[in-house]
């Protein structure tokens, strides 16, 4: 086992047979972007990524497809067809390294006739750490088999069909013995890697106050909208993260000592698939991210976390003025987030123009109804920010993002972890989408500086790959060729 202080994150994933791929492994990097035609599987691929993440967070199978790809159907492969019992399904996987050294997780899902996790196996340190198979299809269970390497070399125990059983390790294993401590770490380094995912998809027509209905874009900012929920690739995305958008943390509970902590504490008692009991959800407490000033993932709530980060960093929010600057037609001198008047009487005529969807929550004021974000353009006067275009309010976002941490955002890394001992993984589909060659450009030297630090990494997808050519520390990888 290395001892070194490594953060965990995700180093490969395993696109086995899912949706348009099969037998397909991509190395991640701290700056991973995927290109391709359309339909070559880009946004596949990032899927995938997510509903192992979820999972990791604790979430049931069904919801963790079902608000990534709208139904387990769409995310089986391309012609499979079903064996004598009507069963089809996918398979994927990924490796972490950490401090445990390269460890491996491969799922096995039965997408139909039900939904259901057939097959787990967690390897590390050239053991097998556990492995589950359906052996009663009548019951909602799998047999379990983990490595203890005591007295009794494997323990034997059912585990729910519907869950990711390295998740529930912590609760199942005692850690008394070296192989038992060895399953722990590996667990928990895996737990810590997909918790520490964060799927932004800034969305402009919401970002100005357009709802989900798209109403109120128009013109560009409709078409920017549609265009990543369409296409073979974004099939799945309208039903699930675009409708609600990881729009809050998990509320995690006291974790189990020597485990995963609040990766398999948060969770509590269960309910069976298709029951209105979830104790995991990336969709949750919406109000209660936009109260806490976090920022969701179609970044609607943007102002609010504007002023709170531009209060709590002012050196990060330089940075973040500087990227803008060069990546908005006009000058830029200042970004900041203000006051937003209730009623007519006391509003600028900026006030009195703008869409209510950039209200924020910064706290009941008197007279006041939020905050709202805007440019400060010097002799031009302050511009608000919902009258950029899509793609500088796209970039906008995706800066913020990357310039800030898990504590801004609504995710749930593992509380139990130091977060100097944790990585987040931006995931951004249709990274470029609305921005010109030089925005996009901007936006791609800014991601290599902040992963170059070792704080977070970025997986993201884009249609022109030439944005990160010269730019050393960029892994490319070509889809579909």
């Amino acid at each position: 086992m290395n001892t070194e202080t490594v953060r965990p994150a995700v180093t490969e994933l395993r696109l086995s047979a899912f949706k348009t791929h099969r037998g397909v492994t991509l190395p991640l990097t701290r700056l991973t972007l995927l290109s391709g035609e359309s339909g070559s599987g880009k946004s596949s691929a990032l899927q995938a990524y997510e509903i192992l993440a979820r999972l990791g967070s604790g979430e049931s199978l069904a919801r963790a497809v079902g608000e990534v790809a709208g139904s387990p159907a769409a995310c089986v492969p391309a012609g499979a067809r079903p064996d004598a019992q009507g069963r089809r399904g996918f398979r994927i996987g990924c490796t972490v390294d950490g401090p445990a050294g390269p460890v491996s997780l491969d799922l096995a899902v039965q997408a139909e006739p039900e939904l259901r996790i057939v097959g787990e196996r967690l390897t590390g340190g050239g053991e097998t750490l556990l492995s589950t198979a359906l052996t009663d299809p009548d019951r909602p269970t799998v047999q379990a088999a983990w490595h203890t390497a005591g007295a009794t070399p494997v323990t034997r125990a059912p585990l729910p069909d519907d869950r990711l059983g390295t998740s529930l390790l912590p609760l199942r294993v005692a850690g008394k013995t070296a192989g038992q401590r060895l399953v722990l770490a590996a667990a928990e380094q895996v737990v810590v890697a997909l918790r520490s995912a964060f799927v932004c998809d800034p969305r402009p027509e919401v970002m100005r106050g357009a709802g989900t209905g798209g109403t109120g874009g128009a013109g560009l900012d409709g078409a920017c909208g549609a265009d990543s929920a369409g296409g073979a690739d974004g099939a799945g995305r309208g039903a699930g993260l675009r409708r609600s958008g990881r729009e809050a943390a998990l509320r995690g509970g006291p974790g189990k000592p020597g485990g995963a902590g609040g990766a398999a504490g948060a969770w509590g008692p269960r309910k069976r698939k298709g029951s209105s009991g979830e104790a995991g959800g990336w969709a949750r407490d919406t109000e209660g991210a936009r109260a806490e000033g976090r920022l969701r993932s179609s970044c609607d709530n943007l102002p609010a976390v504007l002023e709170r980060t531009s209060q709590e960093c002012a050196r990060r929010h330089a940075v973040l003025v500087a990227a803008v600057r060069e990546a908005c037609a006009g000058p830029v001198e200042g970004l900041r987030a203000v006051p937003r008047q209730a009623g007519g009487t006391g509003e600028s005529p900026a006030d009195a123009a703008a869409p209510a969807g950039l209200v924020g929550t910064a706290g009941p004021r008197a007279g006041v109804a939020g905050v709202r974000a805007v440019l400060d353009r010097g002799e031009l006067g302050e511009l608000p920010v919902e009258q950029l275009g899509d793609g500088e309010l796209r970039f906008l976002a995706l800066a913020l993002v990357l310039l800030t941490g898990p504590e801004v955002l609504a995710m749930d890394p593992v509380g139990e972890v130091p977060s100097a001992h944790q990585q987040m993984t931006v995931m951004a589909d249709g990274m470029d989408r609305c921005m010109d060659p030089r925005q996009a450009r901007e936006l791609v030297s800014l991601a290599l500086r902040m992963t170059d630090r070792g704080h977070v990494r970025l997986l993201g997808t884009v249609r022109d790959p030439s944005v990160a050519e010269g730019l050393p520390g960029v892994q490319v990888l070509h889809l579909g060729v």
